[in-house]
């Protein structure tokens, strides 16, 4: 058990080539974890780092109800530092996925106050992961031992979901955005078996961001589509 930390930076751009339909997400994000063996008298650090670019079709329902289902494609690299492990106290993680993902949001008031609620999930289909024999030193890969490394991710092998729960308080331009997310993560190769399970409130800043050539004139016809409200 143990605390984390993540600053994500999110856009959300309604294509131009069909922006009613087609919205494109990129993330980057930063974690660190600290954890505690039970009896507390160890501890391991974890860094990871990670970035996904996906595009997901929507449909407008009623009752300002939005759907959007797609795919992305995500990466991330990180690093596990246990300091009790004298001979190798630190291991990489690396994987490349193909992810399925989608959202749905509902415009709603809280009395006056503008609000949007989104819920999105991503799982990843396939994709490729990096993980040694057990007990490997990385001593013995810079020799050359070096097979074995990388690995076809599939459910067997490798399943993460990331829920996402956001309400967006639109206090005019900008809104605050509150919310929750859980990542769960299990992976089981090479006689090594990892399940991560983390939760994290969400406290952030968001908005609309417009590209406007200034002394240009906008068309009178001219109408702003939002790749989330």
């Amino acid at each position: 058990n143990g605390i984390e930390a993540a600053f994500r930076y999110e856009r959300m751009q309604a294509m131009r080539f069909n922006p009613e339909k087609w919205v494109m997400r990129l993330t980057a994000s930063i974690k660190i974890d600290r954890t505690e063996n039970p009896a507390k008298n160890a501890e391991m650090w974890r860094a990871n780092a990670e970035a996904t670019w996906g595009m997901t079709h929507r449909w407008k329902l009623p009752y300002n109800i939005t759907l959007a289902a797609g795919g992305s494609v995500g990466a991330n690299i990180g690093a596990i530092y246990n300091q009790r492990n004298g001979n190798n106290p630190v291991a990489v993680e690396a994987a490349l996925t193909l992810n399925i993902t989608g959202y749905a949001t509902w415009k709603t008031h809280i009395g006056r106050l503008p609000l949007t609620l989104r819920y999105q999930p991503t799982v990843p289909l396939t994709g490729i992961f990096f993980s040694p024999d057990y007990g490997e030193l990385f001593y013995e890969i810079y020799l050359g031992n070096d097979k074995g490394l990388i690995h076809g991710a599939w459910w067997g092998n490798y399943f993460r979901m990331e829920n996402l729960l956001t309400a967006d308080l639109h206090l005019g331009a900008t809104a605050l955005r509150i919310g929750m997310a859980q990542d769960l993560l299990s992976t089981k190769v090479n006689n090594i078996t990892t399940e991560l399970v983390s939760w994290r409130a969400i406290v952030g800043i968001s908005g609309e961001w417009l590209s406007i050539k200034p002394g240009k004139e906008l068309d009178k016809n001219a109408r702003i589509i939002s790749a989330l409200y």
